[in-house]
């Protein structure tokens, strides 16, 4: 597995820069791969929408769909892209610490 380094942390990563481990996740974690993305600060919408994604992760194993962290966070996909640059996938999942999710290219 690749590593990748932050800020002198250095983390097992997949070929696409995802965190190996989830359980590995936490609040610095979330904010280092943040910082990396080109995100200099997290605010009540970021947390609000990694906490959905973690949430769902926990429960049932996978990101939720786009749809659901809209619904239950009252942030528009617009929105979410200019939250996380790189999109829900690419870069809300990547900083909530989860595996690249299906369908991520």
């Amino acid at each position: 597995m690749p590593i990748m380094e932050i800020d002198g942390q250095a983390f097992e990563v997949d070929g696409d820069g995802f965190l190996s481990n989830p359980q590995l996740w936490n609040t610095e974690v979330a904010q280092l791969f943040a910082r990396y993305d080109g995100i200099e600060s997290m605010n009540d919408q970021h947390w609000a929408i990694i906490r959905i994604i973690r949430s769902n992760f926990e429960e049932k194993g996978m990101a939720p769909m786009i749809r659901t962290i809209c619904k239950e966070t009252g942030v528009k996909l617009r929105e979410i892209y200019e939250l996380f640059p790189l999109g829900p996938a690419r870069g809300a999942c990547r900083v909530a610490g989860l595996p690249k999710p299906d369908g991520c290219v």
